[in-house]
């Protein structure tokens, strides 16, 4: 009996905050990296087969939108049975879709391996169940911080992969590239267990009434501002997928070489860790329906100045500074707000519906930006349409109310 005590306590010691969010914040970096380099795959992949950018956009497009539809579900199962063996099956998947990526000479096996393998692989192993670790592990202290180092951390493997992932695919070709970014992602399946969550039974306070999965769907779904913000958040995930696979391609057609590209993107995410970082610490400060609305309504005057003013490298690394600024810094105040609201009973599961809508987003941006410049020969529809989004989520935020949600408190008989 004298045993297990110590056991347990020693097998929890060495996970300190600090340790927590390191690992957390490594696996953030290994599986946002990768993915948000796609775009550089774009042209060698289709010149090689003879695609148009439809073809790749698809399934880039199936891509987003499966791993917000496996969302929800993964972080139900990690609500209930804990973090680990999520993290660990979307790692493998997530490498298997990399691997298969390298045969991809035909549209369907394309759709398959980078689209549905590394969707549903996305959804098990990405940030969205990073930071719903975070608010069950780390101490309310550490918390801003750490949504904004884990949001942050994602960025960061932007910014490393995006050059990197150039280099390789001009010095050793696109399939060495895709196979060098599948070892490194297995490298999460170590760093998950840093992040071990009790399950759910084990978490429920004896204080507080057991919530069903269902109660807290119909909980959710019936809270306005939570629907607000759903809405508010389709907006990020458009403008962000369309402009990670899309972006390259405009500034090549625009004049600007391919590793112009790269720096451009890489740029985006070394700027968003400080708006990511800005924006953890900042949506402990003041309202975060505030800071969400800044943040869309930064975007649509970025993206009007990039139509805008001359097509060259200052301006384009202008628009990478102010979109980099705003780039995932949605992330922390809408987890938070998701926190807030609900609690961490059920945080994996109602962020991953919130985060479903962004992936829709994502899916119509990638889509449309395929289907529009392979028929009009220009992106600039798209462009304008990121616009108006982004000034109606900026709109959609402002009413959201920023307190717990109301339950009946169990009288005594």
């Amino acid at each position: 009996m004298s045993v297990a005590p110590s056991t347990t306590s020693a097998s929890v010691s060495w996970r300190s905050p600090l340790i927590i969010i390191i690992c957390g914040s490594l696996i953030g970096m290994l599986t946002f990296g990768p993915r948000s380099s796609f775009g550089f795959f774009m042209q060698p992949m289709s010149k090689e087969f003879l695609w148009g950018r439809d073809v790749f956009a698809l399934a880039v497009a199936i891509q987003n939108l499966l791993w917000g539809l496996g969302q929800p579900f993964a972080g139900a199962v990690a609500d209930k049975f804990g973090s680990v063996r999520v993290l660990c099956v979307g790692a493998i998947l997530y490498a298997a879709g990399l691997v298969l990526m390298c045969y991809a000479s035909s549209p369907l096996v394309l759709d398959l391996s980078a689209g549905v393998l590394i969707g549903f692989g996305l959804s098990g192993c990405s940030f969205n169940l990073v930071l719903a670790a975070f608010t069950k592990l780390v101490p309310e202290e550490w918390r801003g911080i750490a949504l904004g180092a884990g949001t942050g951390a994602g960025s960061f493997g932007q910014f490393l992969f995006a050059p990197f992932g150039v280099a390789l695919i001009d010095n050793f070709g696109w399939q060495t590239a895709l196979t060098v970014f599948a070892i490194l992602t297995l490298l999460v399946v170590p760093l998950a267990f840093a992040l071990r969550t009790p399950p759910a039974d084990a978490a429920q306070s004896a204080a507080m009434p057991a919530q069903s999965l269902r109660q807290a769907l119909a909980e959710a779904f019936g809270h306005r501002s939570y629907v607000l913000l759903v809405l508010g958040f389709f907006t990020c995930g458009f403008q962000l997928a369309f402009i990670t696979v899309h972006l390259p391609a405009y500034l090549v057609d625009r004049g600007m070489s391919t590793q112009s590209g790269g720096w451009v993107l890489a740029t985006i995410g070394l700027f968003n860790i400080v708006g990511s970082l800005g924006a953890g610490y900042l949506q402990s400060r003041m309202p975060k329906r505030y800071l969400l609305s800044a943040i869309y309504f930064t975007r649509a005057v970025s993206t009007v100045g990039l139509l805008l003013l001359p097509m060259n490298l200052t301006n384009a690394l202008i628009f990478a500074v102010v979109t980099g600024l705003t780039w995932l810094s949605t992330v922390p105040p809408t987890s938070a707000l998701v926190s807030l609201m609900f609690g961490a009973r059920w945080m994996a599961m109602l962020y991953g519906f919130a985060f479903f809508s962004h992936q829709v987003g994502g899916f119509l941006g990638v889509l449309l930006g395929g289907l529009v410049f392979e028929y009009a020969g220009s992106y600039t529809p798209v462009w304008i349409l990121s616009i108006f989004f982004g000034v109606m989520s900026a709109l959609i935020n402002l009413p959201i109310v920023e307190k717990p949600v109301e339950r009946a408190v169990p009288q005594p008989a």
